[in-house]
C-alpha cells in the first residue's frame, strides 16, 4: 500500500488517473483486454475527469459498477447509473461494454445473482474506488462483511453513510436517501489485481487515518485495503492531515 499525497484535487485526480491507465495498458497488453470497477461520488470527479482523456483503447475494456441505490430511478440527480453515464460512459463511446447496477429492479437479489454471475468468470484489472468518512467501502457500512464470498449483496446505509449523501448535496433531505443498496462485497472489491483509491476533502480525514494506520477491523472497512499487495492511495493535503507518516 503506497500514500500519494498532492496539494490539489486536480493533481491528486491526474496522478491516480494516470496510474489507473498504466494499469489497465498493461492487462490489455498481457490479457489482449481489461476489467475494471468503477466508483461515483464527489471524491471520483477530478480522477474521472482525467481517465477518460487518457491513451486507452477503451473497446477493450470492459467496465463494472460498484454499487447502486435501490428503488432510485435513473433520472434521480443521485443516481449512480446517471452520474457514471455522464462522466465516464458518454466520454467513451468505444468502450466495450459496462455492466450497470439496476437498483430499480423488481427483485435485487436476483440482480445480484446476474451481476455476480458475470464479475465471477472475469479477472478484475483494476478497482477505481473511495471510502466514505464512516470508512465503508462501496457501500458496506460498518461492521462490514468481510466473509461473504457473493460478489454483489443487499446492503443496508448507516446513518452516518446517508448524512454523508445528504451533506455533498445529492439529496434535500436525510429521509430522501435511500436505506438500502445494492454493492459489490469487500472480497470481490479485494479480488482485484490493483486497486487505486482516490481520496480528497479534510471531512475524509479521520477515514484515512484509520484506513492506513489503524487496526483492519470490520468496524472500518477500508482498513482491509491493507492487506492487498497492490494498493495506491491518492488523497490531497486536508485528507491526509491526521496520518503520522
Amino acid at each position: 500500500m503506497n500514500l500519494n499525497i498532492f496539494k490539489s484535487k486536480l493533481e491528486m485526480g491526474a496522478a491516480a488517473a494516470y496510474q489507473a491507465q498504466n494499469w489497465i495498458n498493461a492487462a490489455i497488453a498481457i490479457y489482449g483486454e481489461a476489467n475494471i470497477i468503477l466508483a461515483t461520488g464527489i471524491s471520483q470527479f477530478e480522477m474521472l475527469s482525467s481517465l477518460v482523456q487518457q491513451d486507452v483503447d477503451w473497446s477493450k475494456v470492459t467496465a463494472f459498477h460498484l454499487d447502486e441505490y435501490i428503488g432510485l430511478p435513473e433520472s434521480h440527480p443521485a443516481s449512480f447509473r446517471k452520474y457514471l453515464r455522464e462522466r465516464f460512459v458518454n466520454h467513451v463511446p468505444d468502450l466495450k461494454q459496462f455492466h450497470f447496477v439496476n437498483g430499480e429492479s423488481d427483485d435485487p437479489i436476483a440482480e445480484c445473482a446476474r451481476l455476480g454471475a458475470l464479475i465471477r468468470e472475469l479477472r478484475i484489472d483494476v478497482a477505481c474506488i473511495g471510502i466514505g468518512e464512516n470508512g465503508h467501502l462501496a457501500f458496506n457500512d460498518p461492521p462490514a462483511d468481510f466473509n461473504t464470498e457473493e460478489p454483489y449483496i443487499v446492503v443496508n446505509l448507516d446513518e452516518a453513510c446517508r448524512r454523508q449523501q445528504l451533506g455533498e448535496g445529492w439529496f434535500p433531505t436525510l429521509e430522501d436517501v435511500p436505506t438500502q443498496a445494492i454493492s459489490m462485497g469487500i472480497r470481490q472489491i479485494m479480488k482485484s489485481k490493483a486497486i487505486v483509491c482516490t481520496v480528497p476533502d479534510a471531512r475524509k480525514a479521520e477515514a484515512i487515518q484509520k484506513a492506513v494506520e489503524g487496526p483492519v477491523t470490520n468496524r472500518h472497512p477500508s482498513s482491509i485495503l491493507q492487506h492487498h499487495s497492490r494498493c495506491e492511495f491518492y488523497m490531497d493535503e486536508p485528507a491526509a492531515v491526521l496520518l503520522h507518516q
